[in-house]
């Protein structure tokens, strides 16, 4: 057997990566996958047993290495502004650097890979922000609401942000480009929104 070229690796989670978004969770086969990355088929079930495999290890990976950008710098001790702030600039970071990765992860939240997938988020999140938001309940900083509702009025304007400028336009169809002033001005509305 041979061995593991982290070159092609790389390579391959890259072509995977551009194919999902691409062609979608259906369109996309080992064959393309090979193509696109101008390898044998056969070299790719040296990395992965199938295509449902490399869809849930590349998803895995990226999960993970997209959970640590998100967690720089953020204590769960500090305030509830600050820490909010942290979160925005780097959940901001983490999709403008990765568009691509970050659309895979969308892709993944509705199809049959989801709850692996999302339990791996949880597990990364769940103690530093469970921690983050008792602190800031404790201090009276916020009231407590179900979590759900948290991360729909704390995140979703964030998201939607992003994925305007990842798509190039805004709801009317106008040309769209993400800028600070815009970026921190939803914040302060959205910190606005969620402090006693």
């Amino acid at each position: 057997m041979r061995a593991r070229d982290v070159n092609k690796v790389e390579l391959v989670k890259q072509k995977a990566i551009e194919l999902l978004v691409e062609v979608g969770f259906e369109g996309f086969t080992m064959n393309k996958l090979a193509r696109a990355c101008k390898i044998s088929v056969a070299t790719l079930y040296i990395y992965y047993q199938d295509k449902d495999d490399l869809i849930l290890k590349i998803g895995l990976e990226e999960v993970e290495r997209m959970s640590r950008i998100m967690l720089e710098n953020f204590d769960p001790d500090c305030s509830f502004a600050e820490g909010l702030r942290q979160q925005w600039k780097n959940r901001a970071k983490c999709v403008l650097e990765n568009p691509l990765t970050a659309q895979m992860i969308e892709q993944l939240r509705s199809s049959t890979y989801q709850d692996q997938i999302f339990e791996a988020f949880g597990e990364v999140f769940r103690e530093p922000l469970g921690k983050f938001m008792h602190n800031a309940i404790e201090r009276g900083e916020i009231i407590a609401m179900p979590l759900e509702a948290y991360w729909c009025v704390a995140f979703g304007p964030l998201y939607n942000l992003l994925r305007f400028h990842n798509e190039g336009k805004s709801l009317s169809g106008k040309p769209f480009v993400l800028t600070d002033e815009v970026l921190w001005s939803a914040f302060d509305v959205v910190l606005k929104a969620l402090k006693k």
